[in-house]
Protein backbone atom coordinates (compact mmCIF):
# COMPACT_ATOMS: atom_id res chain seq x y z
CA UNK A 1 0.00 0.00 0.00
CA UNK A 2 1.72 3.24 -1.11
CA UNK A 3 0.45 6.51 1.45
CA UNK A 4 1.66 9.61 0.20
CA UNK A 5 4.33 10.84 2.53
CA UNK A 6 3.47 13.39 5.62
CA UNK A 7 5.13 16.51 3.33
CA UNK A 8 4.68 20.32 4.26
CA UNK A 9 2.28 20.31 1.15
CA UNK A 10 0.33 17.56 2.12
CA UNK A 11 0.00 19.47 5.64
CA UNK A 12 -1.21 22.36 3.92
CA UNK A 13 -4.07 20.59 3.03
CA UNK A 14 -6.38 20.68 5.88
CA UNK A 15 -5.84 22.58 9.12
CA UNK A 16 -7.42 22.21 12.13
CA UNK A 17 -8.48 24.74 14.70
CA UNK A 18 -7.45 24.05 18.38
CA UNK A 19 -11.50 23.90 19.25
CA UNK A 20 -11.86 21.27 16.36
CA UNK A 21 -8.94 18.93 17.01
CA UNK A 22 -9.99 18.88 21.02
CA UNK A 23 -13.79 17.62 19.63
CA UNK A 24 -11.89 15.20 17.42
CA UNK A 25 -9.76 13.41 20.12
CA UNK A 26 -12.52 13.62 22.87
CA UNK A 27 -14.65 11.64 20.01
CA UNK A 28 -11.61 9.44 19.19
CA UNK A 29 -11.34 8.51 22.11
CA UNK A 30 -14.70 6.76 22.75
CA UNK A 31 -14.09 4.09 19.74
CA UNK A 32 -10.67 2.62 20.92
CA UNK A 33 -11.89 0.98 17.26
CA UNK A 34 -10.33 4.42 14.70
CA UNK A 35 -7.39 6.39 14.27
CA UNK A 36 -7.62 8.92 11.93
CA UNK A 37 -9.75 11.99 10.80
CA UNK A 38 -10.51 11.04 7.46
CA UNK A 39 -11.87 14.75 5.43
CA UNK A 40 -13.16 14.26 2.06
CA UNK A 41 -15.66 15.49 -0.19
CA UNK A 42 -18.18 13.92 -1.97
CA UNK A 43 -20.76 15.01 -4.95
CA UNK A 44 -24.15 16.12 -4.09
CA UNK A 45 -25.46 18.03 -1.77
CA UNK A 46 -27.52 21.26 -3.11
CA UNK A 47 -24.33 23.09 -4.36
CA UNK A 48 -22.38 20.19 -6.06
CA UNK A 49 -20.26 19.03 -3.39
CA UNK A 50 -20.86 18.46 0.54
CA UNK A 51 -18.37 17.53 2.87
CA UNK A 52 -17.53 14.37 4.61
CA UNK A 53 -15.52 14.23 8.12
CA UNK A 54 -15.14 10.82 10.21
CA UNK A 55 -13.18 8.18 11.57
CA UNK A 56 -11.27 5.26 9.78
CA UNK A 57 -8.83 2.67 10.74
CA UNK A 58 -6.09 4.37 8.76
CA UNK A 59 -4.69 5.69 5.51
CA UNK A 60 -5.70 4.10 2.23
CA UNK A 61 -3.49 3.79 -0.74
CA UNK A 62 -2.99 6.62 -2.49
CA UNK A 63 -4.13 9.03 0.62
CA UNK A 64 -2.28 12.17 1.67
CA UNK A 65 -1.44 11.47 5.42
CA UNK A 66 -0.22 13.86 8.05
CA UNK A 67 -0.96 15.44 11.49
CA UNK A 68 -2.45 18.14 12.56
CA UNK A 69 -2.93 19.67 16.53
CA UNK A 70 -1.90 16.20 17.29
CA UNK A 71 -4.72 14.72 15.20
CA UNK A 72 -3.75 12.04 12.50
CA UNK A 73 -5.77 13.11 9.91
CA UNK A 74 -5.77 11.62 5.93
CA UNK A 75 -7.17 12.84 2.51
CA UNK A 76 -8.04 10.92 -0.71
CA UNK A 77 -6.48 12.14 -3.72
CA UNK A 78 -9.63 13.03 -5.41
CA UNK A 79 -10.45 15.22 -2.39
CA UNK A 80 -7.44 17.04 -1.86
CA UNK A 81 -7.45 19.67 -4.66
CA UNK A 82 -10.45 20.94 -3.27
CA UNK A 83 -9.93 21.16 -0.45
CA UNK A 84 -6.37 22.67 -0.24
CA UNK A 85 -6.39 25.08 2.24
CA UNK A 86 -9.34 24.49 4.49
CA UNK A 87 -9.95 24.62 8.00
CA UNK A 88 -12.06 22.94 10.09
CA UNK A 89 -13.33 24.01 13.09
CA UNK A 90 -15.83 23.57 16.33
CA UNK A 91 -18.60 25.80 17.27
CA UNK A 92 -20.67 25.10 20.29
CA UNK A 93 -22.43 28.69 20.66
CA UNK A 94 -25.75 29.27 21.21
CA UNK A 95 -26.87 29.55 17.43
CA UNK A 96 -25.08 26.34 16.31
CA UNK A 97 -22.92 23.57 17.45
CA UNK A 98 -20.77 21.63 15.62
CA UNK A 99 -18.09 21.00 13.02
CA UNK A 100 -17.61 23.76 10.56
CA UNK A 101 -15.58 23.72 7.77
CA UNK A 102 -13.83 27.26 5.76
CA UNK A 103 -12.64 26.21 2.48
CA UNK A 104 -10.72 28.87 0.22
CA UNK A 105 -11.99 27.26 -2.88
CA UNK A 106 -15.54 27.31 -2.84
CA UNK A 107 -17.80 30.28 -4.42
CA UNK A 108 -20.61 29.66 -3.02
CA UNK A 109 -22.38 27.42 -0.15
CA UNK A 110 -26.15 26.10 0.92
CA UNK A 111 -27.44 28.12 3.89
CA UNK A 112 -26.51 24.87 6.19
CA UNK A 113 -22.45 25.20 5.13
CA UNK A 114 -22.63 21.32 4.36
CA UNK A 115 -22.75 21.66 1.17
CA UNK A 116 -20.32 23.96 -1.75
CA UNK A 117 -19.44 24.93 -5.16
CA UNK A 118 -16.35 25.41 -6.99
CA UNK A 119 -16.05 27.91 -10.39
CA UNK A 120 -18.14 25.74 -13.29
CA UNK A 121 -14.56 25.30 -14.95
CA UNK A 122 -11.98 24.56 -12.40
CA UNK A 123 -10.20 21.55 -13.07
CA UNK A 124 -8.64 19.70 -9.25
CA UNK A 125 -4.89 20.28 -10.43
CA UNK A 126 -6.10 24.25 -10.67
CA UNK A 127 -8.18 24.37 -7.02
CA UNK A 128 -5.78 25.77 -4.52
CA UNK A 129 -6.01 28.05 -1.36
CA UNK A 130 -6.82 31.70 -2.78
CA UNK A 131 -8.31 33.33 0.09
CA UNK A 132 -10.71 34.88 -2.18
CA UNK A 133 -14.41 34.12 -3.02
CA UNK A 134 -14.54 32.16 0.37
CA UNK A 135 -17.89 31.15 1.43
CA UNK A 136 -19.25 33.30 4.77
Amino acid sequence: MEVQERTQEAADLVSLTPSAADKIRTLMAEDTDVSVLRVAIEGGGCSGFQYGLGFDHGAQEGDHEFECEGVKVVVDPFSAPYLRGARVDYLETIQESGFKIDNPNAVSSCGCGHSFQVEDDAVPSDVGGCGSGCSA
